[in-house]
């Protein structure tokens, strides 16, 4: 259910409401939207009457959804939502594209810095690294931690990037809440419904990534788990799905950006690193997840991917970064986009030092 309030409900009588609901033995969740504020109903089993809803003061109508996801359909909230970072410009989703760069894995503090100073100077927004690493094999190389994590937090402070990286269980997610700007999800936890749960508790943007073979409907009923906990900061992302094909690692599937964008007013970005597993496609299929209407791009890039401790062969090199900036900063006018950049060229301007030199 859905109680949609009138454009001059004041906050009040938004919070009488949810109080009612709350009565009811059901949760309220408002959305605040552009014009006026929803207020999305879970919890019950069946249909909640909406005779005493329909007559308190503010409400202007109580609707059904009929989709399973509710919190994450645009039937609850009909404008696209856009994730804003406290003292900075970067924003996820509206008009502005989002680009997240980095390493697969942050192997030591020089490798992380130099890439970040790097992919800083071309634009990027956002610097992912992975502290904990969900590996196939059990002998490959699995993060350096809470070390990582530190690393990382450095390079917020020194270049004003704003932190992603992925919490793989329980143990970790408050860890990596702590220190970081954006908890990731991904791809073989997007079922994991004890950690979707525990993400949802904590107040902090999750970017979720599509399981390996998850359809459209198990993707946002994924991120329905979270939001129905009371975070309603989740970001979408397509890395790829297995298929039988044998010419990448994945299927990247740009089909199911203009889907969701139908379906939800959820951001989501494309991974074309893990998408393709291939250097040469992730440049490709960055310019075509942008043409496609994507809110932005997460990619690899590394500055020794020959030497990378994980994904070296999908990890694009700074200049093809630089590279895939000016690309698709000239695809973005073209589907109402902007791509900001410059904000850190300015800052790196003032404090030239060589980022290999610091230690």
């Amino acid at each position: 259910m859905l109680v949609v309030m009138k454009a001059q409900a004041t906050p009040e009588e938004i919070q009488a409401v949810c109080r009612h609901i709350e009565a009811l033995g059901f949760r309220a969740h408002p959305l605040p939207g552009a014009q006026r504020t929803a207020i999305g109903i879970t919890g019950n089993q069946g249909e909640v009457d909406r005779g005493n809803l329909e007559e308190m003061s503010g409400v202007a109508e109580v609707i059904r959804v009929s989709k399973p996801y509710k919190l994450a359909s645009r039937d609850v909230k009909e404008e696209d939502t856009v994730i804003r970072f406290p003292g900075t410009d970067a924003t996820i989703g509206g008009r502005n594209l989002a680009i997240v760069a980095g390493p697969c894995a942050i192997e030591n503090r020089e490798q992380a810095f130099v890439i970040a100073e790097q992919v800083a100077a071309s634009g990027a927004q956002f610097f992912r690294g992975g502290a904990y690493k969900p590996r196939t094999s059990p002998y490959a190389f699995q993060g350096l931690g809470v070390e990582a994590l530190r690393i990382m937090a450095e390079i917020r402070e020194r270049f004003g990037l704003r932190i992603v990286t992925e919490a793989i269980d329980n143990e970790t997610l408050d860890l990596v809440a702590e220190w970081a700007d954006v908890i990731q999800i991904g791809a073989r936890n997007m079922q994991n419904f004890s950690l979707l749960k525990h993400a949802g508790r904590l107040r902090k943007p999750v970017l979720l990534k599509r399981g390996l073979s998850a359809t459209l409907d198990e993707f946002l009923m994924a991120a329905e788990y979270i939001m129905s906990e009371g975070n309603y900061e989740v970001i979408l992302c397509e890395r790829g799905v297995r298929t039988f094909t044998d010419h990448s690692r994945n299927t990247l599937d740009l089909s199911i950006v203009p889907a969701v964008q139908r379906l939800s007013h959820l951001p989501i970005l494309v991974d074309p690193s893990h998408g393709t597993g291939k250097r040469d496609k992730v440049l490709p299929m960055a310019r075509a997840a942008i043409a496609s209407g994507a809110d932005g791009i997460l990619v690899e890039v590394h500055h020794q991917p020959e030497k990378a401790l994980s994904d070296g062969p999908q990890s694009i090199y700074p200049d093809q970064f630089a590279r895939m900036m000016d690309e698709i900063g000239q695809i973005a006018p073209i589907v109402h986009r902007e791509l900001p950049r410059g904000i850190h060229v300015e800052a790196l301007a003032a404090n030239p030092h060589d980022a290999s030199a610091r230690q």
